[in-house]
């Protein structure tokens, strides 16, 4: 039953509900898939036991014809998402035994709607990284490979588990977080899709928290479409948390094929960054020309504060982040490394369970939160925040959508700029500016690199306007037809 873990989110759900095949039958294929590609070390739990007991209750709903929306699907949860009783690490040695009493209320609402939970994904330290290195329980590794290179390439960071899950076809569908890009370059590495929503469309409650202003809970699939139906199911109002929207849940699912024509697509003059790849220049523009031929006219538009993003991103969320882990002390939960006294038991156990780029950026954060340059940086830092968000506004007065790449560049191999943190930074320099807006962001798989690896191309919408990247994320994946599967997959599918 293997070819099972080939079909996409909706198509598995439209089998289940044909009785095509059963519940058991379809997340039996998916733990085997788990079992025989360990070696890519996208998770760090596994539950296989939770996700037959849910699959029983799965068969007789779907049996009483009371089916929820992911009733009896497989997927994968980011080790990031609090789960009650199941060991939730963020990647840390600092998060040791850590199983929460409590459910993130995406993924009570994932369960409520019948996915079935394969395991926990791996991820960059507390969500800080761009390639998935930095996690204590080692690197995580794409299931694609360069043409004639065998050397292991990076997923993308941080939610590099959940790519690579559903990329090697592991998981159906997997949950992210973004907070600088974290769901869209991963998608693009992979090639496969990511939807980061409107900052507050989906709650934030038992996420742990890496920069509170800019983290959303997002989704990867094998389709926009897929993508579409996942969101559904996680996004919604959530009391608990006070940055949730009040909002209705779009119908998103249904509306994926509305098509392009008549909408106006914007290309960022800013975008044209130095040192960028011939390839992802000759990529974004042939994603311009699939929509034009669709009936959409493409328009340039400018971002002018685009050149500070990444600056104004390294100085906020570190900040936020010196706030957010200092709760992390080994006396309540976790690691706790014995000292002489309080101070040295804190000092040590930080020490010893934040690894070497979670502690830089607590200590980027502290520094700019420090007096004496609290005005000079954060302050300042906020203020062109504001002009970036001030900059898409005023783009989406003459545009729909604003289309770019999600990355400069196509996978790299696992161990290379780690040496260099700002050479790393800068893979997010497409999604950072999005991200400081807290607009919505979808990444689509649009082609190979000459070295054989996907290539992506970004859509970004309105505040709340999910549904126009998706109806433009669609038109470029028909326009595109991406099909090549990572090396070693393609015999079996």
């Amino acid at each position: 039953m293997s070819e099972l873990t080939y079909l996409t989110l909706t198509q598995a759900r439209a089998g289940l509900l044909a009785k095509e095949f059963s519940v058991d039958e379809l997340l039996e294929a998916h733990i085997s898939a788990l079992a025989a590609h360990r070696d890519l070390n996208a998770f760090i739990t596994e539950t296989a036991d939770l996700a037959r007991q849910q699959a029983k209750t799965a068969a007789s709903r779907l049996q009483r014809g009371e089916a929820g929306l992911l009733e009896g699907l497989p997927i994968a949860i980011k080790d990031l998402f609090c789960t009650t009783d199941v060991l939730t690490t963020a990647a840390s040695h600092i998060l040791d035994g850590f199983k929460p009493p409590y459910e993130s209320s995406v993924t009570r609402k994932l369960w409520g709607e019948g996915a079935l939970c394969l395991g926990k994904t791996n991820l960059d330290e507390f969500a800080m990284g761009s390639a998935n290195v930095t996690s204590y329980y080692g690197p995580v590794r794409s299931p694609w490979t360069a043409v004639g290179d065998n050397v292991a390439v990076v997923p993308g960071g941080s939610s590099g588990g959940s790519a690579a899950a559903v990329a090697a076809r592991i998981a159906l569908a997997a949950t992210g977080t973004d907070t600088g890009g974290s769901i869209r370059q991963p998608a693009a590495f992979c090639g496969i899709t990511g939807i980061k929503p409107t900052y507050g469309r989906c709650s934030r409650f038992g996420v742990i928290a890496f920069a509170s202003s800019l983290d959303q809970p997002g989704a990867f699939g094998r389709s926009v479409e897929d993508c579409a139906l996942f969101l559904e199911a996680m996004a919604g109002y959530d009391p608990n948390d006070s940055t949730s929207a009040d909002l209705p849940v779009p119908d998103w699912k249904s509306e994926v094929g509305g098509g392009v024509k008549g909408m106006r697509i914007g290309l960022p003059r800013e975008y044209r960054v130095d040192g960028m790849p011939s390839e992802i220049e000759q990529i974004w523009q042939q994603g311009a020309s699939w929509l034009k031929a669709q009936g959409a006219e493409i328009v340039e538009i400018s971002l002018p504060h685009t050149k500070y993003a990444l600056p104004t991103y390294y100085i906020i969320a570190p900040a936020e982040a010196s706030s957010n882990l200092a709760r992390y002390d080994g006396m309540r939960f976790g690691l706790r490394v014995p000292g002489k006294n309080l101070a040295e038991t804190y000092m040590k156990t930080r020490g010893e369970g934040f690894g070497a780029e979670v502690r830089r950026r607590i200590m980027i954060g502290t520094y700019v939160l420090s007096a004496g340059y609290y005005d000079a940086y954060y302050l300042k830092a906020q203020k062109v925040r504001r002009r970036i968000a001030d900059d898409f506004t005023q783009a989406f007065e003459h545009c729909d959508a604003i289309l770019t790449p999600t990355a400069p560049s196509a996978a790299f191999r696992v161990g290379d700029k780690m040496d260099d943190p700002v050479a790393m930074y800068l893979n997010d320099v497409f999604t950072v500016p999005s991200s400081l807006a807290g607009l919505p962001g979808i990444s689509v798989p649009a082609g190979l690199s000459a070295s054989g690896l996907p290539l992506g191309l970004q859509v970004i919408g309105r505040p709340w306007d999910e549904m126009t990247c998706f109806k433009v994320g669609r038109a470029i994946e028909q326009a595109a037809d991406f099909t090549t599967l990572p090396y070693g997959l393609e015999a079996a599918a």
